[in-house]
């Protein structure tokens, strides 16, 4: 039997029946071929790169592995990503960005049935996956979103452009505010953050509105992971809005979808992620607080002190826009109210244009009162409202 023809005969008999015993016969007959080895890797390069045509991209395909499967396919899967990133074509720096991020561990040894029964699972995995909205600019997808048009090479100049040294200065604030251990100063730090994440969205929207061909909005996926997914989903969502995003929250595959300006979307990355690392620090003291008074805390607790947390950052995060963009409007001969109602105006569009239908739903599960009063505690100590610029 020629390679190519076991691998067909396994693929037949595993990835379209969910049975075990399908699947423990095509790897016993992969087992039993070293020499299909090579095509098996070369089919797995082929799934991946239809997951990119999916709208998957690296970072989605590694969080859905992770939380469909165990580690070994996680290794797997990233090896036949870095694998098939040479032969792809280039994508920007979002995406060089998510490659880099990729696990680079080589899968464990283990014997020949084992890896192939591995191997099987994720492909099984791969080829049932949905097809989801296409973020890059210019690619079609199936609701009909697409990127906005620009100029020709418009969006590759844009993602060509290095990081700012504003980025780089509230990356390093976000992270002193996740290490101190002290309220007040990841306080004081967070706050800063955001006046500067404030003043670089009306920097950019200046630029962008004197520029020949003005910037479109973009879209990326950020991972709301389980436990409390539903609360986070909130948290995110209210860092979205304060920074001019809008995010759309898919249960179902663990991401939200936030549409903005890059500058903008750069903002809600990274305070996203601080918020929540602060958040969670801030509730494990709590929990042991609770504990050592002799109240035992449950996931309700945990429910409740995040979503309040959201709650109050939601108005935390928006008054500091509002402030540091009120501030930023007296010191420009431009007009920011049209500016920043015409990017507005974009963003929902986009938005609009790839999720055409979208539901709300109630926030489950918040039910505990000790549990909301720490969390809007905790968020009032890592409030993001304006203060003095630190020396």
């Amino acid at each position: 039997m020629s390679t190519p023809r076991t691998v067909d005969r396994a693929f037949e008999t595993a990835l379209y029946d969910a049975a075990d015993d399908a699947l423990d016969t095509a790897a016993s007959l992969l087992a039993a071929e070293p020499a299909a080895d090579a095509e098996l890797a070369r089919r797995g390069e082929e799934f991946v790169a239809m997951a990119w045509r999916r709208g998957w991209q690296p970072a989605d395909l590694v969080r859905i592995v992770r939380r469909e499967l165990d580690d070994v396919h996680v290794r797997l899967v990233a090896a036949l990503i870095r694998a098939q990133a040479p032969h792809d074509r280039p994508r920007g720096p979002r995406w060089t960005a998510q490659l880099g991020a990729v696990p680079d561990q080589a899968p464990p040894r283990t014997d020949r049935f084992s890896h192939a029964t591995a191997v099987l699972e994720l492909y099984r995995l791969l080829l049932r996956l949905p097809t989801l909205d296409p973020l890059e600019p210019g690619v079609s997808g199936p609701a009909g979103g697409s990127g906005a048009p620009g100029a020709p090479g418009e969006a590759s100049r844009r993602e060509s452009r290095p990081e700012s040294r504003t980025l780089a200065r509230i990356r390093a604030l976000l992270a002193k505010a996740e290490a101190t251990g002290y309220p007040e100063e990841a306080e004081a730090l967070s706050a800063k953050a955001q006046e500067l994440m404030a003043r670089h969205s009306v920097d950019e929207a200046l630029l962008s509105a004197h520029a020949p061909s003005p910037d479109a909005p973009g879209a990326c996926r950020i991972g709301v992971e389980p436990p409390y997914e539903q609360a986070k989903a909130v948290l995110l969502d209210a860092v979205a809005d304060a920074n001019h995003c809008r995010a759309v929250w898919n249960e179902p595959l663990g991401f939200s979808t936030v549409v903005g300006f890059e500058a903008d979307l750069e903002a809600v990355e990274l305070l996203y992620t601080s918020l929540l690392v602060q958040a969670e620090a801030a509730m494990a003291k709590a929990e042991a607080a609770q504990r050592a008074g002799g109240r035992k805390r449950t996931k309700t607790f945990r429910q409740s002190f995040l979503a309040a947390y959201a709650h109050r950052a939601r108005a935390r995060l928006r008054a500091a826009t509002d402030a540091a963009t009120a501030e930023s409007g007296t010191t420009t001969d431009v007009d920011l109210l049209p500016v920043l109602a015409s990017r507005e105006a974009a963003v929902t569009d986009r938005l609009e244009r790839m999720f055409p239908k979208t539901t709300t739903t109630r926030l489950r599960g918040a039910g505990d009162a000790a549990g909301w009063t720490e969390g809007t505690r905790a968020a009032d100590d890592a409030r993001v409202d304006r203060r003095r610029p630190l020396k």
